[in-house]
């Protein structure tokens, strides 16, 4: 196994990872008169009625806008991105976001990555497919990558395309330690490993 800071590119999450978009999917639910809890692009699609289709996306499109447009940094993301930037290391971001609402977000707040992939560039984590598309642009080896999130299908997509993961601990995931092959609590963590 490789150790962490020895990786030959980075893929971030978006929301929750490199930005803080105070996105409450509960009361995303709760807009659209879905049980707490309930995956969203799941449930989305299992919805046959082409009209509540409707109603639903354009309810989760309002959502991840105004996330989008309220988002702020982690502390240590920008800083990171620039240090892995100076050093050459390929970056990318793999969101289960809309086209949109990232555009939204990468503008607001100038985020410089080499790849961006939304839910509408391929299918949506956990499907493995955002990553394994990455490792055949950049022609290397999964093995040879980090995947970087904060939430549970950030770590099973990294498991299912055989690349290590790195879980971005904050006071509500920290449940989904023993799931990630490595874990940090800030940004400067991998800063310093890329100096």
């Amino acid at each position: 196994m490789a150790v962490l800071g020895s990786h030959r590119g980075i893929i971030f999450d978006l929301d929750g990872t490199l930005v803080d978009s105070r996105l409450d999917f509960s009361v995303l639910c709760q807009r659209l008169g879905w049980p707490a809890g309930t995956p969203i692009l799941e449930h989305l699609a299992s919805v046959t009625d082409p009209v509540q289709v409707a109603v639903a996306q354009q309810i989760i499109e309002q959502f991840e806008l105004e996330g989008a447009a309220s988002a702020r940094w982690m502390p240590g993301a920008e800083a990171l991105l620039n240090q892995l930037r100076q050093q050459q290391i390929p970056t990318a971001i793999l969101t289960r976001n809309i086209k949109s609402a990232t555009d939204l977000c990468i503008k607001n707040l100038n985020i410089s990555v080499d790849i961006v992939l939304t839910r509408h560039d391929c299918a949506p984590k956990p499907d493995p497919a955002g990553l394994l598309h990455i490792a055949d642009h950049w022609q290397l080896d999964c093995k040879e990558l980090l995947f970087v999130g904060d939430y549970l299908f950030d770590l099973q997509t990294a498991a299912r395309a055989g690349m290590p993961s790195c879980l971005y601990r904050t006071a509500t995931n920290s449940h989904f330690t023993e799931l990630a092959d490595f874990v940090i609590d800030h940004f400067a963590e991998l800063h310093q490993l890329y100096q």
